[in-house]
């Protein structure tokens, strides 16, 4: 058996943070950075995040119609985005489509804007259709990891209006597992925990891979548990109170 001790600022790392107008980012969106693409090398992802887009963009040949626009962001980047927007489009506008400073998914290095390769590129709501080799991306990227966050039906639930560009990394396999059910990153977690370490697992297939999943609390000082040793496993932090676990089976 594998037996693993997680200490509780754990919660605030992974591919899964829950990051919205009520959970502040807190753990260091920083790490591990690289260009979300080779020609733009000033927009950075989260490494495992970045690999994914490149390998989706190369499936779907989209020979350089799409283009990242924004990726990681700082908190006084974030800061300087949302007070310029505030003074040029209004609170209205801002409340709708850009997201409090450290509260943004940008800051934590998981999140990307795209947009169609055109002359003019609206930096805070880029052109990405649904249709076209934009829908060929969204379309690919759940076997990829990606969701697009923001639906148009999710905005009382995620508290940001539909934007069709914004995407966000969460890993495989959960992007399927959200995409089957519909289900907006607030939604899954909440899902998720329906099936503890405790009791029954989730247990998903996909792409002829089996998965079993599972949620952990967070204990105050150490969260203990032990895992079949002969499975290779990933945890992801929720950026609330606990812990998402994805065994390979």
């Amino acid at each position: 058996m594998n037996r693993l001790s997680l200490e509780r600022n754990k919660i605030y790392q992974g591919n899964l943070l829950l990051v919205n107008g009520s959970c502040p980012i807190m753990g260091r969106g920083e790490r591990d950075l690289i260009p979300a693409d080779i020609h733009f090398p000033e927009i950075l992802m989260r490494h495992d995040a970045a690999v994914a887009l490149q390998q989706i963009l190369k499936e779907i040949d989209s020979a350089d119609r799409i283009v990242p626009v924004s990726g990681y962001r700082s908190k006084a980047e974030q800061t300087a985005i949302y007070e310029e927007t505030l003074k040029e489009k209004g609170e209205e506008f801002t409340g709708k489509y850009v997201a409090l400073p450290g509260h943004s998914e940008h800051q934590s290095g998981l999140a990307i804007d795209l947009g169609l390769n055109q002359e003019e590129i609206d930096f805070i709501c880029p052109d990405f259709p649904y249709e076209g080799i934009c829908e060929d991306f969204r379309k690919a990227a759940p076997d990829y990891g990606f969701i697009e966050r923001y639906a148009k039906e999710k905005e009382e639930i995620t508290g940001i209006s539909n934007e069709p560009w914004h995407f966000r990394y969460v890993g495989i396999p959960h992007a399927s597992v959200m995409a089957f059910h519909n289900f907006c990153l607030e939604e899954y977690l909440d899902y998720l925990k329906d099936f503890p370490y405790e009791g029954r697992h989730l247990e998903v297939h996909v792409e002829n891979k089996s998965f079993e999943l599972f949620y952990k609390k967070a204990e105050d000082d150490l969260t203990e548990l032990t895992l079949p040793g002969y499975l290779p496993f990933q945890v992801s932090g929720d950026n609330r109170e606990g812990f998402v676990f994805t065994l390979w089976r």
